[in-house]
This record gives structure tokens, sequence and C-alpha cells, in this order.
């Protein structure tokens, strides 16, 4: 059983939110940003939804929690993040001061650490990587083996 507060569970619940994108016909990605062990935002990709291209999980994930918590700074909370973030959310994190960061699979094409790396973060935000990357990755691929 998992704990509650682990980062296995908490990839589990942005993996929940990955799949109502898939579901949506969005790119499966999905994110929730805890603070003091809950969540206070959850999101999911959007492109299409709101036809807009900066509506990735990320940025919806983090305007919800600066607007649960009534500030634009993050330095205690956690983003979980399904897929590694591409450089224009890195962007977003390192503004937001997002304490930690947490992804499963890596984005072989647009993730920020083809850019960069930990230096497009917050001089202090955490990076941790690979929790569930398998779950992350067959949703991903079952996502584009659909669309082909």
């Amino acid at each position: 059983m998992l704990s509650v507060h682990s980062d296995n569970y908490f990839m589990q619940q942005a993996l929940a939110e990955a799949q109502h994108a898939y579901d949506a016909g969005e790119v499966p990605v999905g994110a929730v940003v805890v603070c003091e062990n809950r969540i206070i935002a959850r999101a999911h990709n959007q492109t299409e939804q709101l036809t807009d291209v900066t509506a990735h999980a990320e940025i919806l994930a983090l305007t919800a929690a600066s607007n649960h918590l009534g500030s634009k700074y993050l330095p205690e909370c956690t983003l979980y993040v399904t897929l590694e973030p591409c450089v224009m959310c890195a962007g977003a994190l390192a503004w937001a001061q997002m304490g930690r960061v947490v992804y499963g699979a890596s984005d072989e094409k647009r993730g920020f650490m083809l850019y960069g790396g930990k230096n497009l973060l917050h001089p202090r935000t955490k990076l941790e990587m690979g929790i569930l990357e398998r779950e992350s990755e067959l949703l991903l691929k079952a996502f584009f083996r659909s669309k082909r």
C-alpha cells in the first residue's frame, strides 16, 4: 500500500490527470501541486480544448496553485508532472520559485534538460526524475500510437 505522502502516490494522482487529457484527445500529461502534503492544484494538458499553446499541465497547475495560496511564489510546494517540462514550463517554474519538481518520463525532443537542464529552474529548486516513468511513457506511447 502506498503512503498518502509518497512521491509515488502523488505521481499516481498526476497520472490520473494525464488520463483525463488522454480521454479528451489531448497529449496525456498531468500535473499536481502539493503543499504541506496536500494537493492544492490539479491540471492536465488543455492546448486543444482551450486553443492555447501555453495550456500545458504545468502552467495550468501553477496558476491554480498560485490562486489557491494567493501568491505567485511557490517555494514550499512540489510539482509532480508525468512528463519532463518543456523550456517554457521550466521558465514558469523558475519564476514561481517552485520548491521541488518531480517528473516521470523524460522528453527526448522538447524537455528542458536538453536546453540548459537544472540551470533553467530556480537555484533552490530540487529536482527528482523517473518516478513512475514507465507508466507515464506507456500512456504517451498509447496516445501517439492511436493518432497514427
